[in-house]
């Protein structure tokens, strides 16, 4: 008897590909409240994207700013450059104002993330971006959001207005002074910093010198910072010390860049005599003012500041202050700011780089020729700079690659003219 064995291919269930699930959060201020509440965002978006079936979890993104802008957000610049790596399928938020209080701004980030196939899922409006009327609820509850945000800025603005008017301060965190039923009182301790500081400067030291004792006396900011050149610079041009009060010298662009601009005339400034008790005297507040005038003129560094392609790209890790670009008698170098300016006590992590090593391994690091500034600027996000000169290039593409620079000899960093200022010091001596 005959049998038949039919073979039969074994039936393997097709696995269905996990959806790549990522969230954003967003605060809008760094009180230790709303630091909290960011804190608990993240845990929130962790945890229930891990525990639902089927989804991969991508990672919670999230920022702490004080606008709603895409552009000075990077937590949310980071999220857009996984997207555009095809890294995510679905973005979970807890509502439009949290991704954008820009109409315009909103849509046009939907779009972008539509044509990558990513949906947008938004908690508190339970729309999906990828639905049928998703975009069509979105531009009606945005306009609705920014309306809103814009009602609360007027009236925030008229609020500050009418103190101003009525010549009630609005800024209270200020050294020296309390803020009690709408004017300052002294506090005798910190007003004590504010006339050392004053009288240092008068007596010929500089900013970096005023910080740097300070410091070394261990005595802090209000916030209990280190003292730097900018809140030394704060103090010292602060017509408030004088006991009298110039409103309105600042105001804000709009209420959705929030952006602080000088008043230069498009408001009502309020000049109030005798508001409070002094601590610096009307003649060395101005003293100090023609001090300060006359240094910028005999450095001309006033109105001067140039943009190279670097700048803004490179952050110390010791630190995490930006390089900034100095020229020495040698050679152009970027140096971190910190150590510049306050020296290696406060940032022993950091090392100044030849601007033309810098370029050379970016050029290698990219894959070019030679550096190009306009590749350079498209493709990199920025560079970190740690221990032992290593480079951490952080790609807009998300990917990030690390390379490492190696220091000149001491031979190839005499210049030219270097050598020869050396042979006629030596010729010199010989002489004599």
């Amino acid at each position: 008897m005959e049998r038949t064995i039919k073979e039969v291919a074994p039936h393997m269930p097709v696995q269905s590909l996990a959806l790549r699930v990522a969230a954003y959060a967003r605060v809008s201020s760094g009180k230790d409240a709303m630091l909290h509440s960011l804190s608990a965002q993240v845990s929130y978006y962790s945890q229930y994207i891990q525990s639902h079936p089927g989804w991969l979890y991508c990672g919670v993104f999230s920022d702490e700013a004080l606008t709603g802008t895409k552009e000075d957000r990077r937590g949310f610049q980071e999220l857009l450059t996984q997207c555009r790596a095809g890294n995510i399928d679905l973005i979970i938020t807890k509502s439009i104002s949290r991704f954008s209080r820009n109409t315009v701004t909103l849509l046009e980030t939907v779009r972008e993330l539509k044509t990558l196939g990513v949906d947008v899922y938004f908690e508190e409006q339970n729309i999906h971006t990828l639905s049928a009327d998703g975009e069509l609820m979105l531009t009606i509850l945005a306009s609705y959001a920014q309306e809103e945000s814009r009602s609360a800025s007027e009236n925030q603005k008229w609020r500050i207005r009418k103190n101003f008017e009525e010549g009630k301060p609005w800024r209270w965190g200020m050294l020296g002074y309390r803020l009690v039923d709408g004017t300052y009182q002294v506090i005798p301790e910190e007003a004590e910093i504010v006339r050392r500081i004053y009288r240092e400067y008068l007596g010929g030291k500089g900013y970096i010198t005023i910080a740097r004792e300070l410091n070394e006396s261990g005595i802090f900011t209000r916030a209990g910072k280190p003292w730097a050149v900018f809140p030394v610079q704060k103090v010292l041009h602060n017509y408030n010390y004088t006991g009298n009060l110039l409103l309105q010298t600042t105001y804000r662009e709009n209420h959705i860049t929030k952006r602080k601009r000088k008043n230069k005339g498009q408001y009502p400034m309020f000049h109030v005599v005798g508001a409070h008790e002094p601590i610096i005297s009307l003649e060395d507040f101005e003293a100090v003012q023609r001090l300060a005038d006359s240094k910028a003129d005999h450095f001309k560094c006033r109105n001067e500041k140039g943009t190279y392609p670097f700048s803004g790209k490179l952050i110390c890790e010791g630190c995490g202050k930006h390089y900034r670009r100095k020229r020495t008698a040698a050679r152009v170098v970027w140096i971190c700011s910190t150590f510049n300016t306050m020296g290696k006590a406060y940032c022993s992590t950091s090392k100044q780089i030849p601007e033309e090593t810098l370029m050379a391994v970016t050029a290698e690091v990219l894959g070019l020729p030679e550096f190009d500034e306009h590749i350079f600027a498209a493709t990199v996000q920025r560079i970190c700079l740690g221990e032992n000169n290593t480079l951490h290039y952080q790609l807009r593409d998300g990917r990030k690659v690390e390379a490492t620079w190696a220091d000149r000899s001491r031979a190839e960093s005499w210049t030219p003219e270097m050598k020869e200022a050396a042979r006629q010091i030596s010729k010199t001596r010989r002489q004599a």
